[in-house]
């Protein structure tokens, strides 16, 4: 070595730039080296050496990774790896404090007292160092480098209360874990930086905290070996960690060191305490404040002139004591505890037998306990790694991809995954030591690229579980007062800079269910100021939409397409409903005005278009006194009026008012006064909603299904219900009122008090069994006796031919007894539903056993049927006879000649043909062939109604005849 070489000593507290000296007198020389506390310290130096020279003259060397370009120059490692007799200009070792670590301390040692560089070797570290510095190496230069920025202490504060930029500090993996699962919760997550982590993870996790995307750190206190970050504030979890033998608390100098890393460059830094941490006594603050701390006494040494002889030379060689009073024997690391371990074993101190394999197996000794599982599983597994290095010469290949496929698997926990990051770690070391593998480069290539993939899994896991992407997203835009970019897709699916946050029902939003705490409130102030453009876009867009893309739904709301954007509430008029809009207040009146506004045309022009008969009625100026009353009470009752509510005032009405009112569509029904237009569905569907509205009630009933002529009447619906829908309650079902009326006059020919059986035209009109049509006759006031008979056979069946045209001219006269006004609004026919009780458009006598009504024919015998089955016995048919029950007054005659029925809604009314009476007897058969038919009395002609446009034609057809 030349004697003219610089050794110096840089000596000061955290944020001086020690390093960064280093590394720039190192790039003055030709070559050089550095060694550093951690190997992700020294991946950092590299690439920051790499980006200044170019990586063809770099050389990275560490315990797990090794890169070595045939021209390298200069060599960045960790202490523990730094390669002796390089013969390098420049040797540099940082942390140098680290002396008196009572693991490491050994090798930081031994690299004091004998390493040096050619030209210039430099020592970077604490001011507590200078003592044992001057005393171990002689010519040495101290160089005293103040702090760039004042470190200042703030007490002891909640994790919640923390500002950003704040490295939280804590000395287990639970405890660090535990810390970033309460800040994804309250501040959107926090980057992890630990020890164990391989460095393409730490650097991954940096990554996330240097550019921003969250603005919290939670570490070991590995961030204090020269890890440079922008930090503000270091806050400590604990004050006392593990050393790997028990709890002890942490020395000032070491809180120092990690303090230190608040406040980079310029920027001044504060420290403090946070969780379950204790406050720091006020005198150490001070001293960390002022960089004063005790000068170390003593340095951990162990000797480095190994002998090799054997097993038993080589372990007192590593035991021997210091001579100086200033270095004290390092306690027993494990890579002696390993060898100690191993020279027990009978088969390996075999083996050991030479100086060569005695170096051999201390070379496996100080394999790194990467797992951490116990002593004697590490022992267990280098006794194996020797086996097969001293009896082959290098590893085999099988037994390698072996160990390696089975950790190459990327599912799992972060848990998993961080011991599958172990394992590979000593395979990965392994694969680093020349000559222990046949190909030393597959291995290297294929031990990096799995603890590559194991990285990247893990630092996936780490993200996911302590980072919530979507909020420190959007807080770090709030905090930028940058405009935020809002879209919504065809879904309504809300995405605020590209993170989902919720979706937009019509003009509400709805917030993402998962956010909680913190993140909801940052996700609802986020969402809000971007969609407010939004809101005013989609209120313009919805003003001018068509009344198609609207409709009103059974209980009163108003959609727009699939979203909910309103609701009907009751005005003064019940024809003229309110609508309250459904619009989130941050999007502000004008958009909540706009969109009330077009709802309210919609539901405007909605009902003038439903209701145009009703509201026609209720404009007509020209109708008076009692015409005027009645369509008062029609408009009242949204054009369905029960006749038994308004029989007097109806009964008083003369013929002209009656024309006016049937004029504006008004029938007057048996048991209904109705508008036939307002029983279509849509009108119905709103007639609901709107009487619902003005009767305040909670529950609105529901509209009957389109088309059905009955509906079940389910137990406790009220009658009124009904009524609002079209139907009248008789029996068991509901059945429609424009249907009822035309029952009504097929009733009004039949002999009510004689008795009569349901003809083919009732059960088509209804669309009913004979049993159901039954239960319907007796919820109209109609005693239905049941009874059964033998059926007639077709040959059997006689009609003479005067009684067959007696039957027709009554058929007939009963078919012109519907008055041409009064006809209902559609064929029952035609609204009917497969399934349902729907009236099917043509419905034979002997269309099934259940619907059949009893007539005097009958088919006959298919040919070849079998002759017994004529034989076999009379067949028998039920059917029902029906006679009024309610009470009766006798009919009186009428003006015009006819008879006239109760106008109380009771029995039909109308002429009936006079009958024989009652049938004699229960399950008796009527005695057809006993009865005599005629034709029905001529009736007295009907007036011709003046007010009628075809009177005069009328008139002069009648003279003619």
């Amino acid at each position: 070595m030349a004697g003219h070489a610089r050794v110096a000593a840089i000596l000061g507290p955290t944020n001086t730039g020690k390093t960064h000296y280093a590394i720039e007198r190192m790039l003055g020389y030709r070559t050089g080296m550095i060694g550093l506390p951690l190997r992700l310290l020294a991946r950092e130096v590299y690439d920051k050496i790499v980006a200044a020279r170019g990586p063809s003259v770099v050389a990275l060397v560490t315990g797990e990774e090794r890169i070595v370009p045939p021209r390298a120059q200069y060599w960045v490692c960790t202490v523990e790896a730094m390669p002796e007799g390089m013969g390098c200009d420049f040797v540099g070792i940082d942390e140098i404090q680290l002396c008196a670590d009572p693991e490491r301390g050994h090798v930081f040692t031994d690299r004091l007292l004998r390493m040096r560089g050619l030209q210039e070797t430099l020592f970077m570290g604490s001011d507590t160092m200078r003592g044992p510095i001057a005393a171990l190496v002689p010519g040495v230069e101290f160089v005293r480098r103040e702090r760039m920025s004042q470190l200042s202490y703030t007490g002891s504060k909640k994790i919640s209360r923390l500002q950003p930029r704040t490295a939280i500090v804590g000395f287990s993996v639970e405890n660090v874990y535990a810390i970033a699962e309460l800040l994804r919760r309250q501040k959107g997550g926090a980057a992890v930086v630990m020890g164990a982590l391989s460095p393409r993870t730490r650097n991954a996790q940096v990554d996330l905290y240097q550019n921003g995307e969250v603005d919290f750190l939670v570490a070991t206190d590995a961030i204090g070996m020269g890890l440079n970050l922008d930090i503000n504030h270091v806050a400590f979890s604990s004050l006392t960690k593990f050393d790997g033998r028990r709890m002890r608390p942490l020395m000032p100098n070491e809180l120092a060191q990690i303090a230190g890393r608040a406040g980079r460059g310029m920027s001044h830094g504060t420290f403090g305490v946070t969780g379950e941490a204790g406050p720091i006594a006020d005198e150490v603050a001070e001293a960390i404040c002022n960089h004063r701390f005790t000068p170390l006494k003593k340095l951990n040494w162990r000797n480095a002139d190994l002998r090799f002889g054997s097993v038993d030379a080589l372990i007192a060689s590593l035991e021997e004591s210091p001579k100086d009073e200033l270095l004290v024997k390092a306690r027993e690391a494990d890579d002696l505890q390993a060898l100690k371990a191993l020279s027990a074993v009978a088969e390996v101190r075999a083996r050991a037998s030479d100086p060569k394999s005695v170096q051999l197996l201390w070379d496996v000794c100080r394999i790194p306990d990467f797992r951490g599982i116990s002593h004697a599983e590490h022992a267990g597994l280098l006794e194996v790694i020797y086996g097969h290095l001293h009896q082959r010469g290098a590893i085999p290949d099988d037994f390698l991809g072996r160990q390696v496929n089975r950790i190459d698997r990327t599912d799992g926990d972060i848990d998993t995954l961080s011991k599958r990051l172990a394992y590979i770690r000593t395979w990965t070391y392994v694969a680093q030591r020349k000559a222990w593998v046949h190909d030393e480069s597959h291995w290297r290539d294929l031990t990096r690229a799995v603890e590559d993939r194991l990285s990247d899994a893990l630092h996936e896991r780490l993200t996911q579980r302590f980072v919530d992407r979507r909020t420190s997203v959007l807080l770090r835009r709030l905090k930028q007062k940058e405009a935020l970019l809002a879209e919504v897709n065809d879904k309504g699916e809300v995405t605020v800079e590209g993170e989902f946050v919720g979706r937009l029902e019509g003009f509400r939003f709805r917030q993402d269910k998962d956010a909680t705490g913190q993140e909801a409130k940052t996700l609802k102030t986020a969402s809000m100021q971007a969609l407010a453009p939004h809101f005013h876009l989609r209120a313009d867009r919805f003003y001018n939409a068509p009344d198609t893309e609207m409709d009103f739904t059974e209980q009163g709301g108003l959609m727009w397409g699939d979203q909910a954007v309103g609701k009907l509430t009751a005005g003064d008029d019940p024809l003229k409903p309110r609508v309250v809009a459904f619009v989130d207040e941050e999007a502000g009146p004008d958009v909540a005005g706009k969109v009330q506004r077009r709802l309210q045309h919609f539901i405007d022009r909605k009902i003038s278009a439903l209701f145009e008969p009703l509201i026609n009625l209720q404009k007509d100026e020209t109708l008076n006194g009692l015409a005027r009353g009645v369509a008062f009470r029609m408009v009242e009752a949204m054009g369905i009026l029960t006749r038994a509510d308004v029989a007097d005032d109806v009964k008083a009405l003369d013929q002209d008012a009656r024309g006016l009112l049937r004029k504006h569509g008004i029938r007057f029904g048996q048991f209904t006064i109705f508008m036939p237009l307002l029983l279509k569905p849509a009108p119905t569907r709103l007639r609901l909603v709107l009487w619902s509205l003005s009767k305040n009630l909670d529950v609105f009933p529901e509209a009957p299904p389109p088309g059905l002529v009955t509906v079940p009447n389910t137990h406790g619906t009220p009658a009124e219900h009904h009524t609002v829908s079209g139907y009248r309650a008789a029996g068991e079902r509901a059945i429609r009122i424009d249907m009822l009326e035309r029952l009504a006059d097929l009733l009004r020919a039949q002999d009510s008090r004689g008795g009569f059986e349901a003809n083919p035209d009732m059960l088509s009109i209804t669309g009913l069994t004979l049993e159901q049509f039954a239960d319907l006759m007796g919820g109209l006031g109609y005693k239905a006796e049941k009874g059964e008979r033998e059926k007639v056979r077709a040959v059997d069946a006689v009609v003479p031919e005067a009684n067959a045209a007696a039957a027709a001219e009554q058929d007939a006269a009963t078919d012109g007894a519907v008055p041409v006004e009064d006809t209902p609004v559609m064929d029952a026919a035609q609204e009917g539903a497969p399934g349902e009780t729907a009236a099917p458009a043509d419905v034979p006598g002997d269309a099934t056993p259940e619907t059949a009504v009893p007539t005097n024919s009958e088919t006959e015998i298919d040919p070849g049927a079998a002759p017994d089955a004529a034989l076999a016995g009379p067949e028998t048919e039920v059917f029902y006879t029906f006679t009024w029950r309610g009470n009766r007054i006798e009919r009186q005659p009428r003006r015009d000649g006819g008879n006239r029925g109760r106008r109380d809604g009771g029995k039909p009314q109308g002429d009936r043909p006079r009958g024989k009476g009652k049938p004699k007897g229960k399950g008796q058969p009527r005695d057809n062939a006993a009865k005599t038919f005629q034709a029905r009395p001529p009736k007295k002609e009907k007036q011709i109604d003046p007010d009628n446009p075809f009177a005069a034609a009328l008139m002069g057809l009648k003279s003619k005849d």
